[in-house]
């Protein structure tokens, strides 16, 4: 296969196959899981976000298992891909900027999931949205956050922010740590995935679905007590074991 018949051929089909499988995620979101058992919500996620990634031509590779039950899953942070690929391991309430509530589609569809959303302009907000987490791990959710806070390429972490760790301690439940790579066939960390600088949605999401054997590895590491936890030491310690685990991997 070319690479022009690759662009010009399979990009577009994809995305015709993207739109069907969005407007189905719409339909499940509005109809077919309303008042569901969160057993069988989390499933259909699963379920959807797995679909999505075939419908991306993107492969997934699993290492390790999540503990069932509430926790706090902390990541590395690449791409808009990532709640993709973490759905398709562990179905999570994520923490997002306000502004994608409004976005158009993925709005609705990221707020039917039960995001939290947090007002960034607004100092203050972060204690509530602290909160917010805090009770759901309580009520036996799991949680996402990415403490960087923003996508890098994925050659080396930024700098953890540890705020949002204390929602795991106040809890009192574990973190179970990701670790996320994307690799292609020229590629060991994949330029297509990474979603930075003045890359738009548009542009990164065609170079996700024209890239050649694009693969998300997401390695499932050992969960972290948080007992007596001191957030800033706990945002230092995932921070080395993502890290590592990158490395090795």
């Amino acid at each position: 296969m070319s690479r022009a018949w690759s662009t010009w051929v399979l990009g577009p089909w994809r995305l015709f196959n993207i739109v069907v499988h969005i407007v189905r995620g719409l339909w499940l979101a509005r109809i077919a899981y309303v008042d569901r058992p969160a057993t069988e919500r989390d499933e259909a996620v699963r379920h959807w976000s797995q679909q999505l990634l075939k419908v991306l031509g993107v492969t997934l590779v699993v290492k390790g298992h999540p503990r069932p039950g509430a926790k706090l899953v902390v990541s590395n942070h690449v791409s808009w891909l990532d709640i993709v690929a973490i759905n398709s391991v562990v179905p999570s309430r994520f923490v997002s900027k306000a502004e994608v509530a409004a976005w158009p589609v993925v709005g609705y569809m990221v707020t039917a999931a039960g995001t939290l959303y947090l007002q960034r302009e607004r100092r203050r907000d972060a204690m509530r949205v602290l909160g917010l987490m805090s009770d759901a791990l309580r009520e036996g959710y799991t949680v996402a956050v990415f403490p960087e806070g923003t996508t890098g390429d994925g050659h080396q972490l930024l700098h953890f922010h540890a705020n949002m760790l204390q929602s795991a301690i106040d809890a009192k439940e574990p973190v179970q740590p990701l670790a996320l790579r994307y690799s292609d066939e020229a590629h060991d960390i994949s330029p297509a995935a990474a979603f930075v600088g003045d890359t738009t949605l548009w542009q990164s999401l065609w170079g996700v679905i024209t890239a050649r054997q694009l693969t998300v590895q997401v390695t499932v590491m050992p969960l972290q007590a948080v007992d007596h936890a001191d957030r800033r030491a706990l945002a230092e310690l995932l921070s080395t074991q993502i890290a590592d685990c990158l490395e090795r991997n």
